[in-house]
């Protein structure tokens, strides 16, 4: 019985400024394999499936357990992790292409920096001195914690913005990972304390009212992060700030 193959087809990019083109190789089928280790495979012996050596593909990879969010690319068109983009569960063609709403690098490689930079803008994170002892902290309800967890879970995979419509060259929305910090933050009682702070950065240009309410980003997230939902509480509590700045100036 004839082995089972598999066939990459890869959109490769030397730099930012040169011309897209396709290669394609060819594996042999492992039960175990994934996109991230049948790229390793590659890298090792860079031949291509008509048989012309070629360099390695370039790639970001890191924890291999859908935590760090490195490895996010397209896989037959849609946007996931290639850590967790099983060989068996795949047909025996698979295209993988680069993210396109982020700087491309090389290859399936791309700058996801200007994620970092939106959660620096919106002072996503809870100021505390840690100079000294502050004491036990805040109790904080079960329910509150459980909620919270899921928005912890974040990777910034950048797996939202590439599929918001929102997130495009036209337009400065910061995207939806951002808003679901702010959330996060606002919910521990020592963040709430900052929350107009972080709501200011929302209600800015390419904040919240960027978004065009597409709910591709609850659809894509690959741990089941509720954006909408941070989207709208943050609408509102952006629209009651907005209220309160006017007529208690």
């Amino acid at each position: 019985m004839p082995e089972r193959m598999i066939i990459l087809r890869i959109r490769r990019q030397e730099h930012p400024r040169s011309e897209a083109y396709w290669e394609e190789f060819e594996l042999a089928y492992k039960s175990h394999h994934n996109v991230v280790s049948m790229l390793m495979e590659i890298r090792g012996n860079p031949i291509t499936r008509q048989g012309r050596r070629t360099t390695p593909v370039a790639f970001e990879a890191n924890c291999l357990e859908e935590v760090c969010g490195a490895c996010t690319m397209l896989v037959n068109g849609r946007v996931r992790q290639g850590c967790s983009a099983l060989a068996q569960n795949m047909p025996q063609s698979i295209t993988l292409e680069p993210m396109s709403k982020f700087p491309l690098i090389q290859d399936l490689w791309v700058d996801r920096s200007v994620m970092f930079g939106h959660l620096r803008k919106a002072q996503a994170w809870i100021p505390i001195d840690g100079t000294y002892s502050l004491g036990p902290g805040p109790r904080i309800r079960p329910e509150v914690q459980e909620f919270a967890y899921l928005f912890s879970r974040c990777m910034t995979c950048g797996c939202c913005l590439e599929a918001c419509p929102q997130v495009n060259s036209h337009s400065r929305f910061m995207g939806p990972a951002v808003v679901g910090q702010v959330f996060l933050m606002g919910q521990h009682p020592t963040g709430a304390m900052h929350q107009d702070e972080r709501l200011e950065a929302l209600m800015g240009v390419g904040g919240i009212s960027d978004c065009g309410n597409a709910q591709n980003c609850d659809k894509v997230c690959p741990k089941g992060i509720p954006l909408i939902y941070a989207i709208a509480k943050l609408g509102g509590d952006a629209t009651r700030k907005w209220l309160r700045d006017l007529f208690w100036q």
